[in-house]
């Protein structure tokens, strides 16, 4: 073998081990499980599957899962971990308390995943998690931020677009106010079908979306500078519907 095709086969070797090391997702933790509704309704023996969370714009100090099973994020540096794979249709349960006051995070639902480099937070449609004291610490000009803010609004960002059930310019409140306090524990039940997204905030259904541009993606859980935890994350994964290639986040590898 001469020379120059000895380098060749050794260029190419090359190639192909840094093409897939490019592929390697990063694992950051494990938070979480999900089960297919068919295997509720068959009662299978098909045991919960664990959530792998893969970094995108965060640090491994920014989470942390504690001996209880729930998640701890510091809220810093501001950014998103996403799930391992995309999901469309599905129902998702997840607990979540503020510990300080006018704490800031969210979950991202049917998001590419790719964080903006000045906001540092992806694309999709965000379920907002604020604490209560937020529209008292962001007073601007005297006045005082609307308190829909801290109620559980849903909204497209990133060139996301909805149609809002309860219309607070282009996001959606909720009709009834049932957010708890700092340091209490809250529960957010989401079912997101065929680009409509239906919220209950502490056991009532109180806000939604529709008509969502994008059907299928990534979900990412927010650090968005303030320490929050979260425990009870769990998705039912239904049947996928009519989704067509423009109304799917890419798939990352």
């Amino acid at each position: 073998m001469n020379n120059s095709l000895k380098r060749m086969l050794m260029f190419l070797c090359i190639m192909l081990i840094s093409s897939g090391m490019s592929y390697a997702q990063d694992i950051m933790f494990e938070f979480g499980s999900a089960k297919s509704l068919e295997s509720i309704v068959s009662k299978s023996k098909e045991k919960d599957k664990p959530l792998k969370w893969v970094n995108v714009n965060t640090t491994k100090e920014t989470w942390l899962v504690q001996k209880d099973g729930s998640l701890l994020s510091t809220g810093l540096p501001i950014g998103v971990v996403r799930s391992e794979k995309q999901y469309e249709n599905f129902m998702l349960h997840i607990e979540w308390k503020h510990i300080e006051p006018g704490g800031n995070s969210g979950v991202f639902v049917w998001s590419k995943a790719n964080a903006d480099e000045k906001n540092r937070l992806p694309d999709g449609v965000e379920v907002q998690m604020l604490d209560l004291d937020w529209v008292n610490l962001n007073i601007r000009n005297g006045v005082t931020p609307p308190v829909a803010y801290v109620h559980g609004e849903l909204f497209g960002v990133g060139g996301v677009v909805t149609v809002p059930d309860n219309p607070r310019g282009t996001r959606s409140k909720s009709i009834e106010n049932r957010v708890k306090g700092k340091g209490e524990w809250n529960t957010y039940d989401v079912v997101c079908v065929d680009g409509v997204i239906k919220l209950a905030v502490n056991g009532k259904f109180v806000n939604g979306i529709s008509k969502s541009t994008q059907k299928k993606g990534y979900l990412c859980l927010e650090a968005e500078g303030a320490q929050i935890h979260f425990r009870n994350f769990k998705i039912i994964e239904l049947a996928p519907g009519v989704t067509s290639a423009d109304q799917v986040a890419p798939e990352l590898h």
